[in-house]
């Protein structure tokens, strides 16, 4: 994500050094970049982040410090041709447009700061421009439903209006240190999920099991609680066992997680719907569990599972299903 480069060019910014941000807002063809992606630049040159993969980050810097003194916005449109393009390693050009804003200029230091503000706590936030004139604003997950589910940025049909969606980090909780999670977790985090694993079993979630991912080592409900599941959160249930499984499944249903999965049978599903509906919760409340966990590929070695659960929470985050 780019988001950590807003919070460096509002860390330059409070250190008295000019910056601007540099925005791809629309793109044509083989573009280098998505929309959405940044370049900051500060009033001597220094730069991190990337509009192009390299192809016109030179040009775009000179208009950056052109721009810095005066505070203005600079709307450019570039083409990248197939030379170009195949330099980065692309098959064929395309063309960008950047936005080119000054901080405590044309991007007002005020919107900078409660953009960063929201990313820190995990809030979904937009930042709204509208390319024809000054006007900038901030917008909510209500506002642009749609774009926010996709993390999509983009210019909205009037042609003028550009929405730049700053989600927090997907996170993926999973409940069991078991084979199916050693697969699991490598995939959420080769898309795009920052995964979390609980288990209260030290001889099950130990770092020779799991190098190098990030372990529990509690009881799943009071590991939940501190880990507060939140809209771009999924959980994962694994250990068949409902001392750890149930736990989990409640503070779950009790969050605004966007998708829950449990390993088990449809028997095993039953059982475990009659317990929760003892405990209190309502039908519509056990609908939201995703039970037997995955899409039914008919895989049934761990990878394979592992496979049709990661397809399962990208389904549902994207509404594909």
């Amino acid at each position: 994500m780019s988001d950590h480069l807003l919070q460096t060019a509002l860390n330059w910014h409070r250190a008295g050094r000019a910056v601007a941000v540099a925005t791809v807002v629309e793109t044509w063809g083989s573009a280098p970049r998505g929309v959405g992606s940044l370049l900051i630049i500060d009033e001597d040159g220094h730069m991190e982040g990337s509009v192009s993969g390299g192809c016109v980050e030179g040009a775009v810097i000179m208009e950056a410090l052109d721009a810095i003194p005066n505070g203005e916005a600079r709307l450019l449109d570039y083409g990248v041709s197939d030379d170009e393009a195949f330099a980065v390693g692309l098959a064929c050009g395309g063309r960008i447009r950047v936005l080119v804003e000054p901080v405590g200029g044309a991007m007002p230091s005020g919107l900078l700061e409660e953009i960063v503000a929201a990313i820190i706590v995990r809030q979904p936030i937009a930042y709204v421009t509208q390319l024809n004139g000054q006007s900038r604003s901030l917008a909510q997950l209500n506002d642009y439903p749609g774009r926010f589910r996709l993390d999509r940025s983009g210019i909205e049909e009037d042609g003028q209006t550009f929405v730049a969606i700053h989600n927090p980090p997907l996170r993926m909780i999973v409940v069991g240190a078991v084979h199916i999670a050693q697969a699991l977790l490598p995939m959420a985090r080769a898309c795009g999920f920052d995964p979390v694993l609980i288990d209260p079993r030290g001889a099950f979630g130990s770092v020779e099991r799991f190098p190098g991912e990030t372990i529990i080592e509690d009881w799943p409900d009071e590991a939940m609680q501190a880990l507060v599941p939140d809209t771009r959160t999924a959980v994962v249930t694994l250990t068949h066992d409902p001392k750890l499984d149930d736990p989990a499944i409640i503070q779950t249903l009790r969050s605004k997680a966007f998708y829950l999965g449990c390993l088990g049978s449809t028997r095993t599903h039953a059982k475990r719907a009659l317990r929760l509906t003892e405990a209190g919760f309502s039908d519509a409340d056990i609908a939201r569990i995703h039970a037997p966990v995955g899409l039914d590929l008919g895989g049934r070695a761990p990878a394979e599972i592992a496979v049709s659960i990661m397809a399962q929470v990208i389904a549902t985050l994207r509404k594909a299903q």
